[in-house]
């Protein structure tokens, strides 16, 4: 049996209390979990801290690190998978694809660690300036506190301590109760590849302790997190005027134009959708078709879907595995049986074995079912038929959230109408609200949350600008 253990000031221990980890498949015990007490999380902040002051980690060793990450995960690529899969029931297609993508998280971290930089600032260009000089240090905010999600255990975690360490912070993770295998497995690669033993530490636990703990202990300058708009409200609520990256609640559209390449579309908006289950935060939940084509836009997603099944997640041939939990199963069930109660059609799909909830296509669904209005989190997506783009896209922003939204058209004027008008973090032109490249900004507006991920807008956000001026003597 697998034991799990708080990594603190260097080294594993046993925490105060055991927990079980699942199978998400079968709902077999797979692992146990040593989570922290109060005692060892105020330990573990006030060692990074400490090792943080001390360290002398050059910009171009952190790049060495990283990099040496990087190609640690490609040899142990099989390793990670099968633990992604064992803590999250996701198909080996969706784990393989996390572990890609993670390599370049580290590799573009490593890389903004060399390019950390200030700039000069004009002083001399104000009445008594000729005789001084003024410019800007980036320098490292000191411990930053990572708080992480259960669907993406390893490319999401990496996008919060890679920046991290890039920046010649201390790390402190606490990762999802449903993953910690993955997160261990982190631990140890970023071990293996030269970070410091005192510079990271790992806490399992509760949300609503460990983290609770973590947010009221005064010692981390930043915080990192991912998850619900309640616990980022929280989390701001705790924390006061200390910064922080929030990205939180999500409902996720994408429109579909009458001149859109149908068959390109519906095929994007099927592994958006389905892709993990459904449970991302910009899986495509709410689709707006145009009238002309939403029957040919089905007919292409049922298609899609046809030979895709939904099962268990060590088969090679499935497409979508269990949803985290039995209760959530159960709830997007129920979710989906309530919107057909009051009218929605199932276009596609339906029902559920388990933790296995199978592909659903809505239609005839209305603003207000809970199924539109409420991020579902699971394998659910509900067509919306529309005929005036300015109408679809007002439904589209009513909503409290922006984090991401998708566009199909050729017309060039309905792409910058869409760009202009759309009120989100990101807004995809010929691509689903899903696409993302690790590179790129990523965060939201509004309910959605504040701060930027992406290698080096992480960065920038997890060091603090310096001015400094020196006078004539």
């Amino acid at each position: 049996m697998i034991e799990i253990r708080p990594f603190i000031s260097g080294a594993y221990e046993d925490g105060d209390a055991i927990a079980s980890v699942e199978n998400k498949y079968t709902g077999a015990r797979a692992a146990l979990v040593h989570t922290a007490g109060r005692t060892q999380v105020n330990r573990a902040v006030q060692a990074v801290a400490q090792a943080q002051e001390s360290a002398s980690l050059a910009p171009y060793r952190r790049y060495e690190i990283l990099t040496a990450a990087a190609q640690l995960l490609a040899e142990r690529r099989q390793a990670f998978i099968d633990t992604i899969m064992l803590d999250t029931g996701f198909p080996a297609a969706d784990a393989g694809k996390e572990v890609e993508r993670a390599q370049q998280t580290l590799l573009i971290s490593g890389e903004e660690a060399k390019r950390i930089k200030g700039e000069m600032v004009p002083i001399d260009a104000t009445p008594g300036g000729s005789r001084r000089l003024a410019f800007t240090l980036r320098r490292p905010v000191g411990v930053v506190c990572a708080i992480t999600p259960f669907n993406s255990p390893l490319n999401t975690v990496l996008h919060k301590v890679a920046p991290a360490l890039a920046a010649g912070n201390g790390v402190v993770l606490k990762p999802s109760l449903y993953t910690p295998v993955t997160a261990d497995l982190m631990l140890r690669l970023l071990l293996d590849a030269g970070v410091p033993r005192k510079l990271i530490s790992v806490l399992h636990g509760e949300g609503s302790e460990v983290g609770q703990w973590l947010l009221e202990s005064t010692v981390p300058g930043f915080y990192a997190f991912t998850g619900s708009t309640a616990v980022g409200l929280q989390i701001r609520k705790t924390i006061g005027v200390r910064r922080a990256q929030l990205e939180l609640g999500s409902l996720s559209s994408t429109i579909v134009c009458a001149d859109a390449d149908i068959e390109r579309a519906a095929a994007l908006c099927v592994n958006a959708a389905f892709r993990k289950a459904g449970q991302v935060c910009t899986s495509v939940q709410r689709l707006y078709v145009h009238q002309s084509v939403v029957a040919d836009f089905a007919a292409a997603m049922t298609a899609e879907l046809a030979p895709r099944q939904a099962g268990d997640p060590s088969d090679p041939k499935t497409f979508v595995g269990p949803v985290i939990s039995n209760g959530d199963a159960e709830r997007i069930e129920a979710w989906v049986d309530a919107a057909v109660a009051d009218g929605a059609s199932v276009a596609y799909g339906g029902g559920r074995s388990g933790r296995v909830v199978n592909p659903v296509v809505l239609a005839d669904v209305t603003p207000t079912m809970k199924v539109m209005a409420t991020e579902v989190f699971g394998p659910v997506v509900s067509l919306r038929p529309f005929t005036d783009l300015n109408e679809a896209i007002a439904e589209v922003n009513d909503t409290p959230y922006g984090l991401s939204a998708g566009v199909f058209t050729s017309d060039i004027t309905n792409a910058l109408v869409a760009a202009d008008r759309l009120r989100f973090g990101t807004v995809h032109i010929n691509e689903t609200s899903s696409a993302r490249v690790d590179l790129l900004p990523f965060g939201g507006v509004k309910a959605s949350g504040e701060g930027r991920e992406g290698p080096a807008y992480a960065v920038a956000e997890m060091t603090e600008e310096r001015l400094v001026t020196i006078g004539g003597a």
